[in-house]
């Protein structure tokens, strides 16, 4: 195993691919974790990491839309976790340069 600090930058700053092509974001992280796990060191602990986080913010993605017709709250929780996916990407972005572990709030662990 090799240490790549930059892919593992690359993985977390691929999230953002969703604000250009919808959902590339969840593509690319699950393409890289899946073929270089075994190759880079940390990649499957920050691979796992992001797929949680995405799995759990589309969860509460599908939760804000019916709360959209309850006064409008559902519109609120997707602005929130729209600022979720661009803020905590360069975030932990900026840890994986830094050698620190990646901490994506709100994550349901689905993949352990």
């Amino acid at each position: 195993m090799k240490e790549d600090k930059q892919l593992l930058v690359i993985t977390h700053l691929s999230q953002l691919l969703d604000f250009v092509s919808g959902i590339g974001g969840f593509i690319v992280p699950l393409v890289l974790w899946l073929t270089k796990k075994d190759d880079v060191i940390g990649m499957d602990f920050h691979g796992k990491a992001i797929l949680n986080f995405r799995i759990s913010m589309f969860l509460y993605i599908l939760i804000c839309i019916p709360l959209i017709l309850l006064l409008g709250l559902g519109v609120i929780g997707l602005i929130v976790i729209g600022l979720f996916y661009l803020i905590f990407p360069i975030i932990n972005a900026i840890k994986a340069s830094n050698n620190e572990p990646p901490n994506y709030p709100f994550s349901i662990q689905f993949i352990k």
